[in-house]
């Protein structure tokens, strides 16, 4: 259970996966920026995709994708960190156990919400046409994705059952929100990807601190 005391021996357990998860979360921020510095003059990938999308923001798939963005973009992290602070406020009395963990969970969406807003004037990429603040990383993209990873946390410890169910709805959420943006030709294709990845490691790195693993096992079928 979340919260209860750690023996010596569960140390010893618990020990090696969290360098394990820090590791690949390291690893996968110095992708993160590896990809940023690469692809700061644009890619041609980039550059290919968005040539062939020129203009479809204007049209009717343009209009959705809008639609589409105002869902899944930056309110969700903001709604989601509003409900942790909710419900670990209620429960700080009758299972604070449960609260800290709410609490620990919050850390990590927010953590990984930063690394847009951190990310960005360090690399002061262009966007593909003309539109307020920098590229790289995708914001849409990176409140989506944290959203997606803190709530897939909350279901691995609270709800095991449902944390595949979870992992797939973030990733489609993801996804989406990922090919709107290239769309609506607001954001490089290497914009969204490394979005991804920040993200990924980010929240990796801070599981590891938080010492919110091993994650539970899933349970039997």
């Amino acid at each position: 259970m979340p919260g209860q005391p750690t023996t010596r021996s569960s140390t010893a357990r618990t020990g090696p996966h969290r360098c394990r998860l820090a590791g690949a979360g390291a690893a996968l921020l110095v992708g993160f920026v590896t990809l940023g510095l690469l692809a700061r003059d644009g890619t041609d990938a980039d550059t290919a995709l968005s040539d062939r999308l020129h203009g479809v923001w204007r049209t009717a798939v343009g209009d959705v994708a809008w639609i589409v963005s105002a869902v899944l973009g930056p309110a969700l992290p903001a709604l989601l960190g509003l409900a942790l602070i909710v419900a670990a406020v209620r429960r700080r009395r009758t299972d604070p156990r449960r609260a800290g963990l709410l609490l620990r969970v919050l850390v990590v969406l927010g953590v990984c919400r930063l690394v847009s807003v951190a990310a960005k004037p360090l690399f002061a990429r262009d966007r593909p046409r003309e539109f307020p603040d920098w590229a790289y990383p995708s914001g849409h993209v990176t409140s989506v994705a944290a959203t997606g990873f803190a709530a897939w946390l909350l279901a691995a410890w609270l709800a095991p059952r449902l944390r595949r169910t979870v992992a797939v709805a973030a990733v489609l959420a993801t996804v989406t929100c990922a090919a709107c943006r290239v769309v609506l030709d607001v954001h490089w294709l290497t914009d969204t990807a490394g979005a991804v990845v920040g993200v990924t490691g980010a929240g990796l790195v801070a599981v590891a601190a938080l010492r919110l693993t091993p994650i539970p096992p899933r349970p039997p079928e």
